[in-house]
């Protein structure tokens, strides 16, 4: 069938071809060629003609001027379908091919001009009239195929007529009955030949119309048989296709009774065709436990002749309950009316068991996630608050006059107790930052001063090991804005990470930025001549609880925390970091942060340990709720010799009781207290009638949402145990009725 179509487009394609105005003027030449012949009938018969008429001599002029004529003309027309395949110019052709048809026409004009002037005067006329109409004729009928060319012949000859009357009208002598009589003769020639031309040009137009409507019409009949073709197999497949199909197929009438269903329906729902046909599907599948609602929308798609999707509990023939997934479609005719109702339905109880299964083990996940984040916070909170009170002492026992070996305990006590908190801090950071919990933000801080601060913070274990620690800036930008802490962080991990590992040498740290188009890219070089790392080690030392071996982990300790933290941490800064390593030799980690342009003077970093004026505590009056005894003596001890006035209560009771017979400035609450902890304590002291203190979180819990949840209960601000003095007296401060006002209560 496809053959056909194409065979008819092809003979379409080349009908136009043929009458184009190209392809008519290959055929005007071509046919003028190959006629050559059987006009030459007419050139002999006007020869033998004159011969007799006029002389031998005249029949012979006047046959060799129609041979020059046709001669030049077919001579030049036997080119002109090879120069068109060649792709020469239609136009040029055209013209050439006009020009030759008015020579040839000429010639002819001659010979009548010969015969006019030579022959007797009735017989010349009767010969001219006679010549000039063949003539005519045979010119006018290739008027369809080469107009320009007919019409230069045509006119060639009625000029030479009218020339010819013309003259005899000048010479006066000849004018006479028989003159009008010729010439009405001859106009009446004219005509028909007019007319015949007219009936041979409209005769061709028609049979082109007609024949190109006949190849149009064959063209549509033969697209027509092979859609209906297509269609028939394509119906033929989707037959197959619903027949075999592992999903249900049910086809119901506009009315919604079922009328086909196929062999997955039966294999699904176990009704055969003789139990289904002639029911609706509710009134056979629905049960029970069938959602109504569903059941309902279903019913209303169906009767606004819409597309409909829905999952549904559906009853086998057998009384098993099914989940089935019914995609419905409407199917209209023509004119638009309902036809039927197509029911594609597949059972999905496989999955959705397997749903209910995943839900069961997300909602266990997320239960045992709560219990991890309550094990961290209750860890955290049963770690930081003795620690906060080892730290705190070690504090004011520096102030005291301890002997030399004194010092050197509570030196101890201070690095062990440090060591214990980065432990602690460690495996909180890295909680926070698996959950996405954890946040950078950015502040416009002196990027030299960073590495100053690291390198203060970590020379005196080097210090203490023999170690040489330097540092070689190169290009190093000023400014910069990022997170200052958490960039600090990284390279207090990675820095003290290549102490730790080095015995004897030298750590080197390089670092240097290039502008890039937010910003800058720091990347900082950490090359230890330490213990190094084998090659298959390499890709598991970022992993988290991780170091190089277990022996590694028993010499030098650690967590196994601190470059998973920090290469998370890195990324979270658009950066990475990576390692170069050769057993025995040394060790040379690649840091890379993007750093944004500085702000402006003001957001420089400021120093967190300078204590607050004295003034800013004159007249104060602070409540401490915290249930822990050395907690509260460490707090006191930090007040001590301050102008300022310092209630304790043991619990979150006692703290609401007191603020409302004391009225503080301000209360320390500690979140987590027996009986009633520091958030209920919180709302109670704001319900309270009475000037509103401000309340400062103090807990042992570093979780972000533990600090929302203090704002959003009403609190201040937010201090982390173990608290330093210095953080907790700019607290104070900054709470101070002297220093800013006083919240309302919310």
């Amino acid at each position: 069938m496809m053959s056909r179509v194409q065979e008819m487009e092809r003979r379409l394609k080349d009908f136009d071809a043929r009458h184009s105005p190209r392809g008519l003027l290959a055929r005007y030449a071509v046919g003028r060629v190959k006629h050559f012949a059987s006009r030459q009938i007419l050139t002999l018969s006007g020869a033998v003609s004159l011969f007799f008429l006029a002389s031998i001599e005249i029949g012979a002029i006047a046959a060799g001027l129609v041979l020059l004529g046709e001669a030049v003309d077919c001579l030049f027309l036997r080119t002109v379908p090879r120069r068109l395949d060649a792709g020469a110019s239609f136009e040029r052709l055209r013209a050439l091919s006009t020009l030759t048809a008015a020579f040839q026409a000429l010639t002819i004009a001659a010979c009548v001009l010969l015969a006019w002037f030579t022959a007797p005067a009735t017989s010349g006329l009767f010969f001219c009239l006679a010549y000039l109409t063949g003539a005519a004729i045979n010119g006018g009928i290739v008027f369809p195929f080469h107009t320009h060319a007919a019409s230069a012949r045509l006119g060639i000859y009625a000029l030479t007529l009218l020339g010819l009357f013309l003259s005899e009208a000048l010479r006066g002598a000849h004018v006479t009955t028989g003159f009008y009589y010729n010439l009405l003769g001859t106009l009446i020639m004219a005509y028909m030949v007019q007319i015949f031309i007219s009936y041979v040009s409209q005769g061709q137009r028609r049979e082109q119309r007609n024949s190109r409507d006949l190849l149009e019409k064959g063209l549509e009949i033969a697209k027509a048989n092979l859609s209906l073709s297509t269609q028939q197999k394509e119906m033929q497949r989707l037959a197959l296709v619903a027949e075999r199909a592992h999903d249900s197929v049910v086809m119901s009438d506009p009315t919604g009774r079922i009328f086909w269903i196929n062999e997955a329906f039966t294999r699904i729902t176990g009704y055969s065709a003789e139990d289904a046909i002639g029911k609706r599907p509710p009134d056979l599948l629905n049960a029970p436990e069938t959602c109504i609602r569903t059941s309902d929308g279903i019913a209303a798609a169906i009767a606004a002749q819409k597309s409909h999707r829905a999952e549904i509990i559906n009853r086998r023939k057998d009384g098993r309950l099914i989940w089935v997934e019914t995609h419905l479609t409407p199917v209209f005719d023509d004119a638009g009316n309902l036809e039927m109702i197509v029911a594609i339905e597949r059972d999905i109880t496989a999955t959705k068991a397997h749903q209910d299964e995943l839900g069961r083990a997300k909602r266990a996940a997320e239960k045992g996630e709560r219990a991890k984040a309550r094990f961290l916070a209750s860890m955290s909170h049963e770690i930081r608050t003795p620690m906060n009170g080892i730290i705190g002492m070690t504090e004011l026992l520096a102030e005291e006059n301890l002997s030399h070996d004194g010092g050197l305990y509570l030196d101890t006590i201070k690095h062990s107790a440090e060591a214990l908190l980065t432990i602690i801090n460690d495996i909180l950071d890295f909680s926070k930052l698996k959950a996405g919990k954890l946040s950078i933000s950015p502040v416009t801080f002196q990027l030299t001063d960073c590495f100053e601060g690291v390198l203060q913070l970590l020379r005196p274990q080097a210090d203490q090991k023999g170690l040489t620690l330097s540092f070689h800036p190169t290009h190093l930008a000023t400014d910069v804005s990022g997170d200052d802490g958490r960039l600090r962080q990284i390279l207090i991990n990675v820095v003290g990470n290549a102490i730790k590992f080095t015995n004897s040498g030298s750590v080197a740290i390089s670092a240097t930025t290039r502008m890039t188009e937010t910003g800058y890219r720091l990347h900082v070089d950490v090359q230890d001549t330490g213990v190094g790392i084998a090659p298959e080690q390499i890709e598991t030392i970022f992993d988290q609880f991780a170091q190089a071996d277990a022996a590694t982990t028993r010499h030098f300790g650690g967590t196994g925390l601190g470059l998973a933290i920090s290469r998370l941490l890195a990324r979270m800064m658009d950066g990475d970091i990576s390692v170069r390593s050769t057993l025995g030799k040394g060790t040379c980690f690649s840091i890379s942060v993007d750093l944004g342009l500085p702000k402006r003077a003001s957001d420089l970093l400021i120093d967190d340990e300078t204590l607050p004026p004295i003034d800013h505590f004159d007249g104060l009056c602070v409540l401490l709720a915290e249930d822990n005894r050395t907690n509260r003596l460490l707090i006191r001890k930090f007040v001590e010799g301050l102008p300022l006035r310092l209630i304790c209560a043991h619990d979150g009771f006692e703290a609401v009781s007191k603020t409302a017979e004391h009225h503080p400035d301000i209360v320390l609450m500690d979140m987590s207290m027996p009986g009633m902890d520091g958030l209920e304590a919180t709302a109670e002291i704001r319900r309270l009638p009475l000037p509103q203190p401000r309340i400062i979180a103090l807990t042992a819990n570093a979780y972000e949402s533990d600090k929302k949840a203090c704002l959003d209960a009403g609190m201040n601000a937010f201090l982390s145990k173990p608290v330093r003095r210095a953080h907790l007296l700019q607290q104070f401060a900054r709470q101070s009725p002297n220093h800013a006002p006083a919240t309302p209560p919310p």
